[in-house]
């Protein structure tokens, strides 16, 4: 008498995933996306954490035009093979972002946008945020903010927010691909300066659901964020 195991079937990739690094690294000093974390660059390690999700199916890369035929060398040296382009991202991040969602296949219903500067990021980070899109067609990571909050003018308090509402948003935020290329377009029609993609499709009226995020998915702004970085692989404490 035999005994039959039925394989475990495969989830299906329901996301491309854009990962925009094309600026200028101005406040770091250098070029982060090229600084070594751990022995390896910090695009390599962001470009891993999406490589590894079993939701994603494909990955973009969006940089500066001096940086592409370095980064596409370096996906190749490191077999990141979700990759399918690395393309030149635009002046500011809502064109760059925009001009990577056309690269996405169609066939992807989702898409997730991630910072090039935040290389920390953990593939149950990425696998939450795609989970609760399906659901909800736009979901962000985030984390409750710690500090007092205050608005200030010309250096004086004149409010303080309530921390208990208050959330610091990371990425990736994922959004249903045809809302996030319809948002990000009108976003650029109507020149409007945003700081996430999240704003993008706020504008039109949709839903944004947070889902649990990481303070080790930082964003590298200053050098000290890479000391920070640094210290976090060599502790081994990143899941």
């Amino acid at each position: 008498m035999g005994f039959f195991f039925r394989k475990k079937k495969e989830p299906q990739p329901l996301c491309g995933a854009i990962i925009v690094a094309a600026g200028a690294s101005s406040r770091m000093g250098l070029d982060k996306l090229m600084a070594d974390i751990g022995g390896l660059p910090v695009i390599v390690r962001c470009v891993e954490a999406f490589e590894q999700a079993p939701s994603v199916g494909e990955i973009v890369v969006v940089t500066r035009e001096d940086l592409v035929p370095e980064v596409a060398r370096l996906c190749q040296q490191f077999q990141l093979t979700k990759v399918s382009k690395v393309i030149r991202g635009g002046e500011a991040r809502t064109q760059s972002a925009r001009l990577g969602t056309l690269e996405i296949s169609r066939n992807l219903p989702l898409i997730a946008i991630h910072d090039g500067a935040r290389p920390l990021v953990s593939v149950q980070v990425i696998e939450g945020a795609v989970a609760q899109a399906v659901q909800s067609g736009a979901a962000a990571p985030a984390i409750p903010v710690k500090d007092t909050i205050k608005i200030a003018q010309n250096g004086i308090v004149n409010q303080t927010l309530d921390r208990t509402e208050l959330y610091a948003i990371q990425t990736p935020q994922v959004f249903d691909a045809s809302l996030i290329r319809a948002a990000l377009q009108k976003a650029l029609d109507d020149g409007a300066e945003l700081t996430d993609d999240c704003a993008a499709v706020e504008r039109l009226g949709m839903k944004v659901v947070l889902t649990a995020g990481d303070e080790r998915n930082m964003k590298l702004t200053t050098p000290m964020d890479l000391v920070v970085a640094e210290h976090l692989v060599e502790e081994a404490v990143l899941p």
